[in-house]
């Protein structure tokens, strides 16, 4: 489904209006051959609308009505045009514009694998019940999840957010609702957690196969989810197990390293859309440094493991980015970009991204813990990062856009 959209300045309630419906197999010229139709009958536009999908056009305009005497002569006029066309018209008499919306616009876009009728039904009805009023409907992508995106009005973002994600669990759905504004293609900065978000794998665990010390480095992260031990203390205890461990494992690590499906699109969409990109890790600048060279991302910012005479030392050198150091990375690279922290976009699927969620304008989780998804502003559930571009209301065609010019 496509549609546009247009709407010429506010028109008084009282002067009469026609809403001018055209529907039937779509065909070049249609969209034309009508508004030629009306231009002889010296009306106005006022609003435009129309909609194609599976080869079936709906075109509606509202127009002024025309100089008296000659409604009925237009009202033929249209009807043997369309005729001609193989079309069907039907015209309908009114005053003035379409009904003002209600206060409070959203976006709310919903993702499903597939998108099931009851689904839709449920969502529907559920902007129903909080009093929100559907305005449009539009698809944003059919694969490799089928996105659409309704523009609510009539309701404020945060009740429908929360009305919305309830159901979504139950449903088997993603829906994330975005307050509707041009700030939502403006957001400039996206800053992504790397470990089981960017990619497949937690780094520190690709180290600890070659140290031959999983089990005691799975026995800390253990520890550290209990509550035994802060982030900090569990990654000294974690990098101490690494200690003497040649500095040749960084390169075997690094080739170990799986992007998570969907990456490599994200990022290369969003830089052909103008953003900026980067990403903060609990893990190791020896491996966020060379996702930085490979993925031409903008910042890069991690916990560096201590090498001497070649080996690790079982240290970390710097600033430790934790929980809290996540967000105040988040708003230091939005600071060198030169984005308003409210323009910008933070992914991550753990507790320690909550921080950097929760500062960003848009927080999304990505297949992330319960505590994670319902803190989040949106979550995705889906196994390809490249979803996240549905939510910032990029279609599908634009990303294939991005695959075919080639950009990296």
């Amino acid at each position: 489904m496509s549609a546009s959209q247009t709407s010429s300045s506010d028109i008084p309630a009282d002067v009469p209006t026609l809403l001018v419906k055209i529907f039937g197999k779509d065909r070049p010229g249609i969209t034309a051959g009508l508004f030629d139709t009306l231009a002889a009958y010296s009306v106005d536009v006022v609003d435009i609308e129309q909609v194609v999908t599976r080869g079936r056009m709906v075109l509606c305009a509202l127009v002024t009505e025309p100089p008296p005497g000659l409604e009925g002569d237009l009202r033929a006029t249209v009807h043997s045009w369309a005729e001609s066309m193989k079309m069907q018209a039907e015209i309908i008499s009114g005053l003035g514009d379409n009904r003002p919306r209600g206060l409070g616009r959203s976006l709310v876009t919903v993702l499903g694998h597939p998108l099931t009728a009851e689904a839709t039904a449920a969502i529907a009805a559920r902007i129903t019940k909080t009093g929100g009023n559907i305005d449009r409907i539009f698809r944003l992508a059919k694969y490799p999840v089928t996105a659409v995106e309704f523009a609510v009005s009539g309701v404020e973002t945060e009740p429908l957010r929360t009305a919305l994600v309830t159901d979504a669990a139950r449903l088997g759905i993603d829906v994330a609702v975005v307050a509707a504004g041009l700030y939502r293609r403006a957001q400039r900065l996206v800053v992504m957690d790397v470990d089981s978000t960017l990619i497949q794998d937690e780094v520190i665990e690709l180290f600890a196969a070659h140290a031959d010390c999983e089990d005691k480095v799975a026995e800390v992260t253990a520890a550290a989810m209990r509550g035994e031990l802060d982030f900090e203390q569990s990654l000294h205890a974690r990098v101490a197990l690494l200690e003497g461990l040649d500095a040749s494992v960084v390169d075997k690590v690094r080739s170990e390293v799986r992007l998570t499906p969907g990456a490599r699109t994200l990022i290369r969409t969003l830089k052909r859309l103008g953003y900026q990109v980067g990403v903060v890790s609990g893990g190791f600048t020896q491996v966020t440094d060379d996702l930085k060279e490979r993925l031409g991302l903008d910042f890069a910012h991690a916990n560096t493991l201590e090498i001497v005479d070649g080996r690790l030392t079982g240290k970390v050198t710097g600033e430790i980015v934790d929980r809290a150091g996540k967000a105040r990375l988040l708003r230091r690279f939005a600071a060198e970009a030169g984005v308003p922290l409210s323009q910008t976009v933070a992914i991550g699927d753990g507790a320690n991204d909550l921080d950097m969620l929760n500062a960003a304008g848009l927080g999304v989780a990505f297949n992330a813990k319960p505590v994670v998804r319902e803190a989040a502003h949106a979550a995705v559930n889906f196994p390809f990062l490249d979803t996240v571009l549905y939510l910032l209301g990029v279609t599908r065609e634009e990303v294939e856009a991005a695959d075919t010019l080639g950009i990296d």
